[in-house]
């Protein structure tokens, strides 16, 4: 078989599986088998991230309907009013949606790979084989997933099980850090595609094993910059300066800058918000290329920590704040 023969029937078998059946339902129908007005059903389906489609296109299926059965099954969501459950699906729909466009190439291959490979070896009946192979590979993916947010899920649980007030929206007293590459706009305009992979998956990967080695999690990488947090402002003290001394012994990278501010902040989704954060962000654009400043909140914290080294520096003027003062961090 050609690859172009390969990849049409690829196709057609890989929709048919991954949907988990037919087409069978417009929006109606799903709301009443879902027990879910059709109203509330198309605002979950578009804050997953899915085009609005007419209320009479048969496009659901099955699976579909568990989906906003369950979704809606679930004690904290039924109770929620709906701004709050489509901002629930919203960022589930955006996890998926990130990993899938990730895992899109790598399925297609793996699953072309295979089928060329039977049809080598004499196999008979392409359509069969893509069906094979296609379950292989997706089963494969699926296992991994379910393992690393099974890990990931117990690891968050531990840390919501420290936490007085656990819930959607909660304050927590955390340590809060940015680290992100000096010139990267100027860098991306001559680098080649094939050198700014090479480039981020160094930055990503040093700075990824920095901080969980250390005791913290990663918020989010964008770009140039990746976002972490800490229990304790000692543990973001230790990713800070970790992830700056990671860096410099990996050839080709750019200098770093990295902060960090400590106090509460907002937990929602996954992600950090408020005044904390906004003053690691702003430390951060000040920072000199490969030092690491701290605010008050974080130097309060390690002022008598004989680990670290905390030197007070002027008062500097960033948007958003008149008066904030940093503090460079360094090993005694």
């Amino acid at each position: 078989m050609s690859t172009t023969e390969i990849s049409e029937l690829v196709q057609s078998v890989v929709e048919a599986y991954l949907l988990d059946g037919e087409r069978r339902y417009n929006r109606a129908e799903v709301a009443e088998r879902s027990g879910v007005s059709p109203s509330i059903s198309k605002r979950l389906w578009t804050a997953l991230g899915f085009p609005e489609n007419p209320d009479d296109a048969v496009d659901y299926t099955d699976a579909d309907v568990d989906a906003v059965r369950h979704f809606r099954g679930l004690k904290v969501v039924a109770a929620s009013d709906v701004r709050q459950q489509a901002a629930a699906a919203r960022t589930l729909g955006q996890s998926m949606a990130r990993l899938a466009e990730w895992q899109a190439d790598l399925v297609l291959a793996e699953i072309a790979a295979k089928v060329a490979d039977a049809s080598r070896d004499g196999a008979t009946d392409p359509a069969e084989i893509a069906r094979i192979a296609t379950e292989e590979t997706v089963s494969v993916l699926e296992e991994l997933q379910t393992y690393a947010w099974r890990r990931h899920l117990v690891a968050a649980l531990a840390r919501s099980f420290d936490n007085e007030s656990p819930a959607e929206d909660s304050t927590r007293e955390l340590a809060v850090g940015f680290a992100d590459m000096v010139g990267y706009t100027r860098l991306t305009r001559h680098l080649h595609p094939d050198e700014l992979s090479t480039l981020l998956e160094a930055f990503e990967s040093t700075t990824t094993e920095a901080i969980s080695e250390n005791g913290g999690w990663v918020i989010k990488h964008v770009g140039d910059e990746v976002m972490f947090a800490a229990e304790t402002a000692q543990a973001g003290a230790r990713i800070a300066l970790a992830i700056q001394e990671s860096t410099m012994m990996v050839g080709g990278t750019p200098d770093l800058r990295v902060a960090l501010a400590y106090g509460p902040v907002l937990q929602r989704f996954g992600d950090l918000y408020g005044s904390v954060v906004n003053i690691a962000s702003r430390l951060t654009g000040v920072a000199r290329p490969g030092t690491v400043l701290i605010d008050d909140g974080a130097a309060a914290q390690l002022a008598d920590d004989p680990e670290f080294t905390v030197r007070h520096l002027r008062s500097v003027r960033v948007r958003g704040f008149n008066r904030l003062r940093p503090h460079a961090l360094r090993r005694p």
